[in-house]
């Protein structure tokens, strides 16, 4: 990665610029944060430096706790979700601590500033049945449906991030043993098991489906489009959702991990070891999935339990 990952098409060229891009190496060479996160602080980061220069501000020490303050009123105003200034507010929280750091900023304005809180938002899964339905759509006697086929069972078998996903090459999985090697946030390295199923379409894609498709180029990645190139979070998503439209369901490529994981749970998984298997760093970012799972017992319980209430009206 460049110091600077995406161009400020802007045609200033003045101290706010060089602050972030200053403060966007510092991410990269000593946070080392993953690129994703990096792109998008310097893409909030942009944002609200476009917002200062409205305001005729071209310099750290010009910003004031107010101006923080208004352009998050202007982001509600325009109609961007608490989420979404939640991640704004964080950009710019870390800026003003680095810059207060390194003695270009008189002082952290943005120090007693509290982050909105967004609401917890339950993800979107798919039941064992309709997992088991979209998984048996793609056609596996074609190349490319042999492609999403093998493509969907080990997403679903390991419950990879989709850039986790698209970023494997063949040398990552060991269909002997069957294991994954995967490199997730922030770079940490974690080894998932993988079932012989979707080793078998593993297999089936290595041997006949991946050769046709590379039409005699050089590749690393190891699922790759038509034009046998690597396949892209873009093609992907048009690939899950063109299936999902087939079963009406308004599904992600992150539904498949979301499943995978709430699935482990109903059926009895030690939450740690889910943790571990989707590279949480925190226990809390797994315990959502403990709250889907309770949803499903409490259906269970009322239409299945005699004296659930919602069962004996059931039986009249």
């Amino acid at each position: 990665m460049s110091a600077s990952l995406i161009k400020d098409n802007s045609k200033y060229n003045d101290q706010l610029k060089w602050e972030i891009e200053s403060f966007i190496n510092y991410l990269m060479v000593e946070r080392s944060l993953a690129e994703n996160t990096i792109i998008s602080y310097q893409l909030d980061l942009y944002a609200f430096a476009a917002f200062l220069r409205s305001r005729e501000i071209f310099n750290v020490n010009q910003i004031g706790h107010n101006d923080i303050i208004e352009y998050l009123a202007v982001l509600k105003e325009t109609g961007s979700q608490t989420s979404t200034i939640a991640h704004y507010m964080a950009a710019i929280k870390s800026f003003c601590r680095f810059e207060t750091a390194e003695k270009r900023m008189d002082k952290d304005i943005s120090q007693n500033l509290q982050t909105p809180r967004p609401h917890a938002m339950l993800p979107v899964v798919m039941s064992q049945a309709q997992t088991d339905k979209l998984l048996s759509l793609p056609d596996t006697v074609k190349p490319l449906g042999l492609r999403d086929k093998a493509l969907l069972e080990l997403m679903y078998a390991c419950g990879l991030r989709v850039s986790e996903l698209l970023s494997l090459t063949a040398h990552d999985i060991d269909l002997k043993l069957g294991f994954v090697r995967c490199i997730g946030k922030g770079s940490k390295e974690r080894i998932i098991p993988v079932g012989s199923v979707a080793i078998n379409f593993l297999n089936e894609y290595l041997n006949s489906s991946r050769p046709f498709l590379l039409h005699q180029k050089q590749t690393r990645e190891l699922f790759l489009n038509n034009r046998g190139t690597a396949l892209t979070r873009q093609g992907f998503w048009k690939i899950i959702k063109a299936y999902g439209n087939k079963l009406n369901l308004d599904i992600s490529p992150h539904t498949l991990r979301h499943s995978v994981a709430t699935h482990l749970l109903e059926n009895g998984a030690d939450l740690r070891v889910v943790q571990d298997f989707l590279g949480h760093a925190n226990i809390s970012t797994t315990q959502i999935y403990t709250h889907l799972d309770s949803e499903h017992l409490k259906k269970s319980y009322d239409s299945y339990h005699p004296r659930s209430g919602k069962f004996e009206k059931k039986k009249e």
